[in-house]
Protein backbone atom coordinates (compact mmCIF):
# COMPACT_ATOMS: atom_id res chain seq x y z
CA UNK A 1 0.00 0.00 0.00
CA UNK A 2 1.32 4.12 -0.45
CA UNK A 3 0.76 5.97 -2.62
CA UNK A 4 3.02 6.06 -5.75
CA UNK A 5 5.11 9.17 -5.27
CA UNK A 6 5.93 11.74 -8.26
CA UNK A 7 9.45 12.14 -8.82
CA UNK A 8 10.31 15.10 -9.79
CA UNK A 9 13.46 17.62 -10.43
CA UNK A 10 11.34 20.70 -11.30
CA UNK A 11 13.81 24.01 -12.02
CA UNK A 12 12.94 27.84 -10.93
CA UNK A 13 14.37 30.33 -13.10
CA UNK A 14 15.29 30.32 -16.87
CA UNK A 15 16.28 26.40 -16.87
CA UNK A 16 14.17 24.04 -16.80
CA UNK A 17 14.11 20.03 -17.37
CA UNK A 18 13.58 16.49 -15.75
CA UNK A 19 16.01 14.29 -14.58
CA UNK A 20 16.42 12.69 -17.93
CA UNK A 21 16.77 15.65 -19.56
CA UNK A 22 20.59 15.78 -17.67
CA UNK A 23 21.93 12.76 -18.91
CA UNK A 24 25.94 13.30 -19.74
CA UNK A 25 25.29 17.08 -18.56
CA UNK A 26 27.82 17.52 -15.54
CA UNK A 27 30.11 20.21 -14.55
CA UNK A 28 33.09 21.01 -12.63
CA UNK A 29 33.02 20.40 -9.10
CA UNK A 30 33.18 24.09 -7.26
CA UNK A 31 31.84 25.98 -9.93
CA UNK A 32 28.97 28.76 -8.96
CA UNK A 33 25.80 30.15 -10.50
CA UNK A 34 27.11 33.92 -10.01
CA UNK A 35 25.07 34.00 -6.66
CA UNK A 36 27.70 34.20 -4.01
CA UNK A 37 28.36 38.38 -4.07
CA UNK A 38 31.34 37.45 -2.79
CA UNK A 39 30.20 36.68 0.48
CA UNK A 40 32.14 33.81 1.31
CA UNK A 41 31.29 30.57 3.66
CA UNK A 42 33.99 31.81 5.81
CA UNK A 43 31.88 35.06 6.64
CA UNK A 44 28.76 33.67 7.79
CA UNK A 45 29.68 32.97 11.68
CA UNK A 46 26.00 34.07 12.49
CA UNK A 47 23.32 31.85 13.28
CA UNK A 48 23.51 30.27 16.81
CA UNK A 49 22.01 31.80 19.60
CA UNK A 50 24.07 33.59 22.92
CA UNK A 51 22.71 30.14 24.94
CA UNK A 52 23.56 27.76 22.04
CA UNK A 53 27.04 29.61 21.51
CA UNK A 54 27.80 28.94 25.23
CA UNK A 55 26.84 25.29 24.81
CA UNK A 56 28.84 24.69 22.03
CA UNK A 57 31.66 26.41 23.73
CA UNK A 58 31.65 24.28 26.54
CA UNK A 59 30.87 21.08 24.51
CA UNK A 60 33.70 21.56 21.89
CA UNK A 61 35.85 21.00 25.31
CA UNK A 62 34.63 17.41 25.57
CA UNK A 63 33.55 16.33 22.76
CA UNK A 64 35.72 16.24 19.25
CA UNK A 65 33.93 19.44 16.99
CA UNK A 66 31.69 19.98 19.99
CA UNK A 67 29.13 17.46 18.27
CA UNK A 68 28.15 13.72 18.22
CA UNK A 69 28.39 13.90 14.71
CA UNK A 70 30.28 15.83 12.26
CA UNK A 71 26.97 17.26 10.20
CA UNK A 72 25.44 18.78 12.90
CA UNK A 73 28.29 20.78 13.35
CA UNK A 74 27.62 23.18 10.79
CA UNK A 75 30.43 23.93 9.56
CA UNK A 76 29.45 23.22 5.92
CA UNK A 77 27.14 26.37 6.16
CA UNK A 78 29.93 28.45 7.78
CA UNK A 79 28.14 29.03 11.26
CA UNK A 80 27.96 27.26 14.65
CA UNK A 81 25.06 24.70 15.66
CA UNK A 82 21.96 25.84 17.50
CA UNK A 83 21.39 23.45 20.63
CA UNK A 84 17.69 22.37 20.82
CA UNK A 85 15.91 21.56 24.42
CA UNK A 86 12.62 19.53 23.33
CA UNK A 87 10.67 18.95 19.71
CA UNK A 88 6.99 18.43 19.59
CA UNK A 89 5.10 17.74 16.32
CA UNK A 90 7.06 20.13 13.89
CA UNK A 91 8.83 22.25 16.12
CA UNK A 92 12.35 22.28 16.96
CA UNK A 93 12.95 24.21 20.49
CA UNK A 94 16.30 26.15 20.86
CA UNK A 95 17.99 25.88 23.84
CA UNK A 96 17.15 29.76 24.17
CA UNK A 97 13.21 29.27 23.72
CA UNK A 98 12.82 30.30 19.80
CA UNK A 99 10.83 27.56 17.55
CA UNK A 100 11.60 26.45 14.26
CA UNK A 101 9.81 24.27 11.47
CA UNK A 102 11.59 21.31 11.56
CA UNK A 103 12.71 19.81 8.42
CA UNK A 104 15.51 17.49 9.51
CA UNK A 105 13.31 15.06 11.33
CA UNK A 106 16.06 13.65 13.41
CA UNK A 107 17.71 12.63 9.85
CA UNK A 108 14.32 10.75 8.62
CA UNK A 109 13.45 8.77 11.70
CA UNK A 110 10.07 11.07 12.64
CA UNK A 111 8.20 10.65 9.95
CA UNK A 112 5.11 11.30 12.29
CA UNK A 113 6.45 14.31 14.09
CA UNK A 114 8.17 14.89 17.07
CA UNK A 115 6.61 13.60 20.82
CA UNK A 116 3.62 11.46 18.65
CA UNK A 117 1.37 10.91 21.73
CA UNK A 118 0.75 7.35 20.73
CA UNK A 119 4.66 6.79 20.44
CA UNK A 120 5.56 8.01 23.71
CA UNK A 121 2.75 6.56 25.61
CA UNK A 122 4.16 2.97 23.61
CA UNK A 123 8.00 3.94 25.26
CA UNK A 124 6.64 4.49 28.54
CA UNK A 125 4.27 1.02 28.30
CA UNK A 126 7.66 -0.70 27.66
CA UNK A 127 9.84 1.04 29.91
CA UNK A 128 7.76 0.33 32.73
CA UNK A 129 8.72 -3.35 32.28
CA UNK A 130 12.39 -2.94 31.95
CA UNK A 131 14.51 -1.19 29.26
CA UNK A 132 16.53 -3.99 28.28
CA UNK A 133 16.63 -7.66 29.17
CA UNK A 134 19.16 -9.28 26.91
CA UNK A 135 16.86 -12.18 26.15
CA UNK A 136 14.49 -12.83 23.21
CA UNK A 137 10.79 -11.17 23.68
CA UNK A 138 7.34 -11.40 21.70
CA UNK A 139 7.56 -8.48 20.35
CA UNK A 140 11.04 -8.67 18.02
CA UNK A 141 8.88 -11.46 16.83
CA UNK A 142 6.29 -9.31 16.20
CA UNK A 143 8.46 -6.54 14.16
CA UNK A 144 10.29 -9.20 11.84
CA UNK A 145 6.73 -10.69 10.98
CA UNK A 146 5.80 -7.17 10.30
CA UNK A 147 9.00 -6.30 8.20
CA UNK A 148 8.58 -9.51 6.37
CA UNK A 149 4.57 -8.13 5.32
CA UNK A 150 6.07 -4.85 4.39
CA UNK A 151 8.84 -5.84 2.37
CA UNK A 152 8.75 -9.31 1.15
CA UNK A 153 12.23 -9.70 0.12
CA UNK A 154 12.87 -9.34 3.66
CA UNK A 155 11.43 -13.47 4.45
CA UNK A 156 14.26 -13.19 7.67
CA UNK A 157 15.48 -10.49 9.24
CA UNK A 158 18.13 -9.77 12.07
CA UNK A 159 17.30 -6.40 14.53
CA UNK A 160 20.62 -4.52 15.03
CA UNK A 161 21.40 -1.07 17.11
CA UNK A 162 22.06 1.16 13.87
CA UNK A 163 22.00 1.73 10.82
CA UNK A 164 25.48 1.52 10.15
CA UNK A 165 25.65 -1.98 11.76
CA UNK A 166 22.91 -3.07 9.41
CA UNK A 167 25.22 -2.77 6.44
CA UNK A 168 28.01 -4.07 8.07
CA UNK A 169 25.96 -7.27 9.10
CA UNK A 170 24.43 -7.27 5.41
CA UNK A 171 27.87 -7.41 3.97
CA UNK A 172 29.18 -9.78 6.16
CA UNK A 173 26.75 -12.55 5.27
CA UNK A 174 27.30 -11.31 1.60
CA UNK A 175 30.57 -11.82 1.98
CA UNK A 176 30.19 -15.52 3.92
CA UNK A 177 27.33 -16.46 1.40
CA UNK A 178 29.32 -16.02 -1.62
CA UNK A 179 32.96 -16.62 -0.71
CA UNK A 180 34.08 -13.58 -2.39
CA UNK A 181 36.13 -10.74 -0.56
CA UNK A 182 34.96 -7.53 -3.25
CA UNK A 183 32.20 -5.06 -2.65
CA UNK A 184 30.93 -2.30 -4.56
CA UNK A 185 28.98 1.19 -3.60
CA UNK A 186 28.12 4.54 -5.60
CA UNK A 187 30.61 7.36 -5.39
CA UNK A 188 28.99 9.90 -3.08
CA UNK A 189 27.06 7.14 -1.25
CA UNK A 190 26.78 6.55 2.55
CA UNK A 191 26.51 3.16 4.12
CA UNK A 192 27.36 3.96 7.37
CA UNK A 193 30.08 4.10 9.59
CA UNK A 194 32.46 0.61 8.66
CA UNK A 195 35.69 1.12 7.62
CA UNK A 196 35.55 -0.35 4.05
CA UNK A 197 32.15 1.63 3.54
CA UNK A 198 33.92 5.11 4.13
CA UNK A 199 35.29 5.22 0.57
CA UNK A 200 34.17 8.05 -1.59
CA UNK A 201 31.59 8.86 0.72
CA UNK A 202 28.90 11.36 0.87
CA UNK A 203 26.92 12.36 3.75
CA UNK A 204 29.11 13.70 6.42
CA UNK A 205 32.08 12.80 4.45
CA UNK A 206 30.76 15.10 1.97
CA UNK A 207 29.99 17.92 4.12
CA UNK A 208 33.92 17.93 5.39
CA UNK A 209 35.05 17.84 2.17
CA UNK A 210 36.57 15.09 2.46
CA UNK A 211 36.27 11.43 0.26
CA UNK A 212 37.92 9.37 2.78
CA UNK A 213 38.51 9.12 6.13
CA UNK A 214 41.86 9.11 8.21
CA UNK A 215 42.45 5.75 9.95
CA UNK A 216 41.49 3.35 6.87
CA UNK A 217 43.79 0.80 6.29
CA UNK A 218 44.50 0.89 2.53
CA UNK A 219 44.21 -3.06 2.56
CA UNK A 220 40.89 -2.56 4.07
CA UNK A 221 40.36 0.16 1.53
CA UNK A 222 40.89 -2.11 -1.40
CA UNK A 223 38.51 -4.31 -0.79
CA UNK A 224 35.60 -1.99 -2.05
CA UNK A 225 34.99 -0.76 -5.49
CA UNK A 226 32.92 2.51 -6.55
CA UNK A 227 30.99 3.22 -9.37
CA UNK A 228 29.10 6.32 -10.15
CA UNK A 229 25.26 6.58 -9.31
CA UNK A 230 22.94 6.53 -11.89
CA UNK A 231 25.76 4.67 -14.52
CA UNK A 232 24.87 1.67 -15.80
CA UNK A 233 27.71 1.53 -18.20
CA UNK A 234 30.55 1.84 -15.45
CA UNK A 235 28.84 -0.77 -13.49
CA UNK A 236 28.74 -2.89 -16.42
CA UNK A 237 32.46 -2.30 -17.62
CA UNK A 238 33.31 -2.91 -13.27
CA UNK A 239 31.70 -6.34 -13.63
CA UNK A 240 33.22 -7.32 -16.89
CA UNK A 241 36.71 -6.67 -15.22
CA UNK A 242 36.35 -8.18 -11.77
CA UNK A 243 32.59 -9.69 -11.63
CA UNK A 244 34.43 -13.44 -10.39
CA UNK A 245 35.35 -11.20 -7.38
CA UNK A 246 32.55 -9.04 -6.64
CA UNK A 247 30.41 -10.65 -3.32
CA UNK A 248 27.78 -7.83 -3.72
CA UNK A 249 26.50 -4.48 -4.71
CA UNK A 250 24.89 -2.69 -1.97
CA UNK A 251 23.14 1.08 -3.09
CA UNK A 252 20.64 3.78 -2.10
CA UNK A 253 17.42 3.04 -4.19
CA UNK A 254 17.25 6.98 -3.87
CA UNK A 255 20.08 8.43 -3.17
CA UNK A 256 19.76 10.86 0.15
CA UNK A 257 23.50 11.20 1.23
CA UNK A 258 24.71 13.49 -1.65
CA UNK A 259 21.27 15.04 -1.60
CA UNK A 260 17.78 13.29 -2.91
CA UNK A 261 18.80 11.93 -6.01
CA UNK A 262 15.84 9.32 -7.79
CA UNK A 263 17.47 6.28 -9.72
CA UNK A 264 17.33 5.86 -13.41
CA UNK A 265 15.13 2.61 -14.48
CA UNK A 266 17.62 1.64 -16.61
CA UNK A 267 20.15 1.81 -14.03
CA UNK A 268 17.75 -0.28 -11.65
CA UNK A 269 17.81 -2.79 -14.29
CA UNK A 270 21.59 -2.73 -14.54
CA UNK A 271 21.79 -3.47 -10.78
CA UNK A 272 19.54 -6.52 -10.65
CA UNK A 273 20.62 -7.75 -13.91
CA UNK A 274 24.63 -7.66 -13.55
CA UNK A 275 24.23 -9.01 -9.73
CA UNK A 276 22.28 -11.88 -11.13
CA UNK A 277 24.67 -13.01 -14.17
CA UNK A 278 27.42 -12.94 -11.87
CA UNK A 279 26.51 -14.46 -8.82
CA UNK A 280 26.50 -11.83 -6.63
CA UNK A 281 23.87 -10.55 -4.07
CA UNK A 282 22.70 -6.71 -4.67
CA UNK A 283 21.65 -5.33 -1.09
CA UNK A 284 19.40 -1.85 -0.67
CA UNK A 285 20.57 0.43 1.44
CA UNK A 286 16.64 1.61 2.62
CA UNK A 287 17.76 3.28 5.77
CA UNK A 288 16.53 6.68 4.56
CA UNK A 289 13.94 5.06 2.69
CA UNK A 290 12.39 2.17 3.86
CA UNK A 291 8.65 3.37 4.98
CA UNK A 292 9.81 6.47 4.15
CA UNK A 293 8.87 7.05 0.53
CA UNK A 294 6.22 4.25 0.58
CA UNK A 295 4.92 1.50 2.71
CA UNK A 296 7.62 -1.10 1.71
CA UNK A 297 10.15 1.15 1.16
CA UNK A 298 11.61 2.10 -2.06
CA UNK A 299 11.63 -1.14 -3.31
CA UNK A 300 7.99 -1.22 -3.36
CA UNK A 301 7.93 2.25 -5.18
CA UNK A 302 10.64 1.13 -8.15
CA UNK A 303 9.42 -2.36 -7.98
CA UNK A 304 12.77 -3.97 -6.87
CA UNK A 305 13.69 -7.26 -5.52
CA UNK A 306 16.85 -7.33 -3.71
CA UNK A 307 18.56 -9.99 -2.16
CA UNK A 308 19.18 -8.53 1.08
CA UNK A 309 17.92 -5.14 2.74
CA UNK A 310 18.74 -3.01 5.36
CA UNK A 311 16.74 -0.46 7.31
CA UNK A 312 17.00 1.56 10.22
CA UNK A 313 15.65 5.68 11.05
CA UNK A 314 12.00 4.72 10.88
CA UNK A 315 11.60 1.51 12.09
CA UNK A 316 13.13 2.57 15.57
CA UNK A 317 10.29 5.70 15.53
CA UNK A 318 13.00 7.58 16.89
CA UNK A 319 14.83 5.76 18.99
CA UNK A 320 18.04 3.87 17.72
CA UNK A 321 17.43 0.50 15.85
CA UNK A 322 18.51 -1.44 12.29
CA UNK A 323 17.40 -4.44 10.47
CA UNK A 324 18.95 -6.54 7.80
CA UNK A 325 17.54 -9.67 6.13
CA UNK A 326 16.80 -10.43 2.87
CA UNK A 327 16.43 -14.58 1.24
CA UNK A 328 16.10 -16.95 4.08
CA UNK A 329 18.91 -19.39 2.26
CA UNK A 330 20.97 -16.14 2.89
CA UNK A 331 20.30 -15.38 5.74
CA UNK A 332 20.29 -18.93 7.33
CA UNK A 333 24.20 -18.79 6.89
CA UNK A 334 23.84 -16.19 10.18
CA UNK A 335 24.87 -17.31 13.46
CA UNK A 336 23.72 -19.45 15.38
CA UNK A 337 22.36 -21.17 12.63
CA UNK A 338 25.26 -20.29 10.43
CA UNK A 339 28.74 -19.42 10.23
CA UNK A 340 28.78 -15.97 10.04
CA UNK A 341 28.89 -14.55 13.13
CA UNK A 342 27.08 -11.48 14.04
CA UNK A 343 25.73 -9.91 17.91
CA UNK A 344 24.61 -6.85 19.75
CA UNK A 345 24.18 -6.57 23.76
CA UNK A 346 21.05 -3.94 22.75
CA UNK A 347 19.64 -5.70 18.88
CA UNK A 348 15.93 -6.16 19.62
CA UNK A 349 15.68 -3.43 22.74
CA UNK A 350 12.21 -3.19 23.93
CA UNK A 351 12.09 0.07 24.13
CA UNK A 352 13.03 0.76 20.19
CA UNK A 353 10.96 -2.27 19.19
CA UNK A 354 7.97 -0.79 20.81
CA UNK A 355 8.35 2.58 19.69
CA UNK A 356 9.04 0.87 15.78
CA UNK A 357 6.03 -0.95 15.83
CA UNK A 358 3.46 1.64 16.95
CA UNK A 359 5.29 4.21 14.20
CA UNK A 360 4.25 1.33 11.85
CA UNK A 361 1.10 0.71 13.19
CA UNK A 362 -0.01 4.44 12.33
CA UNK A 363 1.53 4.44 8.70
CA UNK A 364 -0.75 1.94 7.98
CA UNK A 365 -3.79 4.13 8.35
CA UNK A 366 -5.58 5.01 5.13
CA UNK A 367 -4.45 7.88 3.26
CA UNK A 368 -1.18 8.47 5.39
CA UNK A 369 1.78 8.23 1.91
CA UNK A 370 -0.91 10.10 -0.34
CA UNK A 371 -0.87 12.98 2.68
CA UNK A 372 2.89 13.06 2.71
CA UNK A 373 2.86 13.27 -0.74
CA UNK A 374 0.84 16.24 -0.60
CA UNK A 375 2.76 17.93 1.70
CA UNK A 376 6.12 17.44 -0.04
CA UNK A 377 4.55 18.50 -3.25
CA UNK A 378 3.33 21.67 -1.18
CA UNK A 379 7.38 22.34 0.20
CA UNK A 380 8.44 21.80 -3.22
CA UNK A 381 5.77 23.92 -4.76
CA UNK A 382 6.78 26.95 -2.20
CA UNK A 383 10.92 26.83 -2.97
CA UNK A 384 9.89 27.12 -6.34
CA UNK A 385 7.85 29.89 -6.21
CA UNK A 386 10.50 32.03 -4.20
CA UNK A 387 13.44 30.94 -5.64
CA UNK A 388 11.64 32.05 -9.18
CA UNK A 389 10.16 34.91 -7.97
CA UNK A 390 13.64 36.33 -7.61
CA UNK A 391 15.50 34.38 -10.29
CA UNK A 392 17.68 32.33 -8.18
CA UNK A 393 18.15 28.90 -10.10
CA UNK A 394 17.83 26.16 -7.74
CA UNK A 395 16.64 22.53 -8.85
CA UNK A 396 14.18 21.08 -6.44
CA UNK A 397 14.63 16.95 -6.18
CA UNK A 398 11.53 15.15 -4.81
CA UNK A 399 10.99 11.69 -3.77
CA UNK A 400 7.79 12.06 -1.54
CA UNK A 401 8.56 13.75 1.86
CA UNK A 402 12.28 13.59 1.48
CA UNK A 403 13.74 16.60 -0.70
CA UNK A 404 16.52 18.40 -1.81
CA UNK A 405 17.04 22.08 -2.55
CA UNK A 406 19.79 22.35 -5.31
CA UNK A 407 21.61 25.66 -5.94
CA UNK A 408 21.93 24.61 -9.31
CA UNK A 409 20.15 25.16 -12.52
CA UNK A 410 20.26 21.50 -14.05
CA UNK A 411 19.04 18.47 -12.68
CA UNK A 412 21.09 15.97 -10.33
CA UNK A 413 21.95 12.48 -11.21
CA UNK A 414 25.15 11.83 -9.32
CA UNK A 415 27.95 13.05 -6.95
CA UNK A 416 29.97 15.08 -9.88
CA UNK A 417 26.81 16.68 -10.62
CA UNK A 418 25.76 17.56 -6.88
CA UNK A 419 29.02 19.16 -6.55
CA UNK A 420 28.72 21.29 -8.93
CA UNK A 421 25.93 23.50 -6.93
CA UNK A 422 26.49 26.70 -5.44
CA UNK A 423 27.13 26.03 -2.03
CA UNK A 424 27.88 29.19 -0.80
CA UNK A 425 24.67 30.75 -1.70
CA UNK A 426 23.26 27.81 -0.24
CA UNK A 427 24.84 29.00 2.94
CA UNK A 428 23.56 31.88 3.33
CA UNK A 429 20.37 30.78 2.24
CA UNK A 430 20.22 28.56 5.17
CA UNK A 431 21.31 30.89 7.61
CA UNK A 432 18.67 33.01 6.50
CA UNK A 433 16.05 29.94 6.87
CA UNK A 434 17.44 29.86 10.54
CA UNK A 435 16.51 33.37 11.20
CA UNK A 436 13.07 33.12 9.96
CA UNK A 437 12.36 30.15 12.26
CA UNK A 438 12.99 27.09 9.37
CA UNK A 439 15.64 24.06 10.57
CA UNK A 440 16.43 23.38 7.17
CA UNK A 441 19.59 20.38 7.42
CA UNK A 442 22.89 22.36 7.71
CA UNK A 443 24.34 20.86 4.06
CA UNK A 444 23.80 20.91 0.45
CA UNK A 445 24.60 17.21 0.33
CA UNK A 446 21.87 16.37 2.63
CA UNK A 447 17.83 15.96 2.25
CA UNK A 448 15.35 17.49 3.98
CA UNK A 449 12.09 15.16 5.38
CA UNK A 450 8.59 16.13 6.40
CA UNK A 451 6.61 14.94 8.46
CA UNK A 452 2.54 14.05 8.87
CA UNK A 453 2.83 17.03 11.48
CA UNK A 454 3.60 19.42 9.11
CA UNK A 455 0.13 20.89 8.99
CA UNK A 456 -1.14 24.14 7.21
CA UNK A 457 0.13 26.34 9.67
CA UNK A 458 4.01 25.11 9.69
CA UNK A 459 3.55 24.88 5.48
CA UNK A 460 2.39 28.74 6.04
CA UNK A 461 4.89 29.62 8.16
CA UNK A 462 7.89 27.63 5.86
CA UNK A 463 6.23 29.37 2.97
CA UNK A 464 7.36 33.17 4.40
CA UNK A 465 10.40 31.65 5.37
CA UNK A 466 11.49 30.88 1.84
CA UNK A 467 10.31 34.00 0.51
CA UNK A 468 12.60 35.94 3.15
CA UNK A 469 15.37 33.60 2.53
CA UNK A 470 15.34 34.01 -1.64
CA UNK A 471 15.09 37.70 -1.36
CA UNK A 472 17.92 37.77 1.13
CA UNK A 473 20.22 36.34 -1.56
Amino acid sequence: MGARVRVSARVSGSVSGSVSDSVGASGSAGETNGLTGGGGISRLRRMADPVSQELFARASKVIPGGVNSPVRAFRAVGGEPIFIKEARGPILVGADGTEYIDYIGSWGPMILGHARPEVVSAIQRAAEKGSSYGAPTEAEIAMAERIRDAVPSMEMSRLVSSGTEATMGALRVARGFTGRDLIVKCIGGYHGGADYLLVKGGSGLATLGEPDSAGVPPAIAGTTAVVPYNDPYALELLFNERGDEIAAVIFEPVAGNMGCIPPDPVWLDALRTQTQNHGALLICDEVMTGFRVAWGGAQALYDIRPDLTCLGKIIGGGLPVGAYGGRADIMEKVAPVGPVYQAGTLSGNPLAVAAGLQTLELLLRPGVYEDLEHKGDQVQALIEQHAGAVGVPVTVQRVGSMLTAFFRAKPIRNWDEAADTDREAFGRWHAALLKNGAYWPPSQFEAAFISLAHDADALAKTGGAFEAAFAAL
